[in-house]
């Protein structure tokens, strides 16, 4: 019976230079203690110190899953208050620019520059007003 065997270092599996650069940019960003649970961190740190190169399916498994809380989380920050809020409100501003005659106001809810405008301009002045 042939032994099946992987190549690891061409495998799609993270190393350890990557889940270091992981656990930096989570850092930095703030998401590390956010999204992530004690147990999460714990694991990812213990694969840093004592893993070179992943070989189990399941570990692997479990740090990709990390991987994408952390990428997820550092998502919803400002993105998705530019989805809540400055998309809204590029439609509503485009269809008031409409009704008042404006021909070029239809684009106006397809611009995202024009939608983070107007997220910024609420979330700074939601916060000046309390």
């Amino acid at each position: 019976m042939q032994k099946r065997t992987r190549d690891y270092k061409n495998s799609s599996f993270p190393d350890k230079k990557q889940l270091v650069n992981l656990k930096i940019k989570a850092i930095r960003s703030g998401v590390w203690f956010k999204v992530l649970q004690r147990i999460d961190r714990a694991l990812l740190d213990l694969t840093i110190r004592v893993v070179g190169n992943i070989r189990s399916v399941k570990l692997a498994k479990s740090i990709l899953g990390l991987r994408r809380k952390l990428e997820d989380g550092k998502k919803s920050g400002f993105s998705s208050r530019l989805m809540r809020i400055g998309v809204p409100l590029a439609q509503k501003t485009s269809l008031t620019g409409q009704k008042l005659g404006n021909l070029l106001a239809k684009s106006w809810s397809n611009d995202s520059s024009f939608a983070v405008f107007l997220a910024v301009m609420h979330i700074n002045d939601f916060k000046g007003s309390k």
